[in-house]
Parts: structure tokens; sequence; C-alpha cells
């Protein structure tokens, strides 16, 4: 009896441990030229595991590309990858502290992205109170 409870305990905590999501904030601080990698980057990430919690965080020229028709070199616009994958589940978030420095309006925001009052704020408080492994693009 005793084994079997042990061998039902490992296993319901190895299923336990393996149904924990990953959860990563991708933090973008760079401006348009580095997004397309990051997007590709992102992509590759919910190829590999469909079921991560991703937020990217992005602050200074970061946010750039979250801005209606932002466009990259070849003259493609950001919203459609954003958009697809918002549609996977991805967050994006944007520093307010940069839009008020910038004087940017956040009406020329993409629609899928959620205001915070600080990108460096909201990456830390990700990480030390949420749990979420940081990278960095």
């Amino acid at each position: 009896m005793v084994k079997f409870l042990l061998a039902f305990f490992l296993t319901l905590c190895a299923t336990l441990a393996s149904a924990q999501e990953t959860k990563v904030v991708y933090h973008i601080t760079t401006g348009i030229d580095t997004i397309a990698g990051a997007m590709s980057n992102i992509q590759n990430h919910l190829n590999a595991d469909p079921k991560a919690k991703i937020v990217v965080v992005t602050n200074g020229p970061g946010i750039d590309f979250l801005i209606a028709d932002a466009k990259d070199s070849k003259g493609r616009e950001f919203s459609g990858m954003v958009s697809d994958l918002a549609g996977n589940g991805v967050e994006f978030r944007v520093c307010n502290n940069t839009l008020v420095s910038r004087n940017i309006d956040p009406d020329k925001l993409l629609m899928e992205t959620k205001l915070v009052p600080s990108g460096v704020a909201e990456a830390a408080r990700l990480q030390s109170k949420e749990g979420f492994a940081y990278l960095k693009p």
C-alpha cells in the first residue's frame, strides 16, 4: 500500500510539474530594425511551446512597431504580425512614460496593445511577482 501511495504521489507531482505553463516576458527596447527578428523569435517560441504565456513589454524605441502604420525596412506593416501573435495569446504592453516623453497620442497605438505606467517596472513586476522568465531579443 505504501509503495502504491508513493508511486501515485510521484506520478501526481510529475504531472503537475509538466502541466505548469511557461511564462516569458520579451522586453523590447530597440527600434524597428530589430523587430522582425524579435517577432520571429516569439513565433518560434509559440511553435515550440504553444501553451506558453508570452507578454511583450516595450519602452523607448521599442514601442515604435506598435504605432499604427509602422513598417519594416521593406515597407511591410507590423500590424499583421502583431495581430497574428495576439490571436495566439501574446500580450503587448506599451510604456506610458515613453508616450509622454515622446509626445505620442495613445490613440495611435495598435488596438492589440495595453498601456502600462512604466515598461521597465512592468518587466520587473512580471519577473518578481508573477514568475516570468526574462528574454531580451
